[in-house]
């Protein structure tokens, strides 16, 4: 039994592999570039959130409270009448 192979047949089955190829290529394109804004997103409200903490550390730095634990932390300063603490671990 001999088959039969036309031409056209062929042509059709090679069109319909190649579309094929070409939609499953734009699928996986199509997920890497939402996963891409996806994590975008993310990094985008991570730096938001930084920046909102950022900017109350600003608006706490204009404060006589903070400037004084700034003093105290950072230069070991103390008020009159205070007793300093060393600590050794340091």
């Amino acid at each position: 039994m001999k088959i039969k192979i036309k031409w056209k047949n062929i042509i059709f089955l090679l069109i319909v592999l190649y579309i094929g190829y070409i939609f499953i290529s734009q699928q996986l394109t199509m997920q890497n570039i939402n996963k891409q804004i996806s994590e975008k997103k993310m990094e985008e409200q991570r730096g938001k959130y930084k920046n909102q903490k950022l900017q109350e550390e600003v608006k706490m730095s204009n404060s006589n409270v903070y400037i004084e634990k700034l003093a105290r932390e950072k230069l070991g300063l103390i008020k009159q009448g205070e007793t300093p603490v060393i600590d050794n671990k340091n």
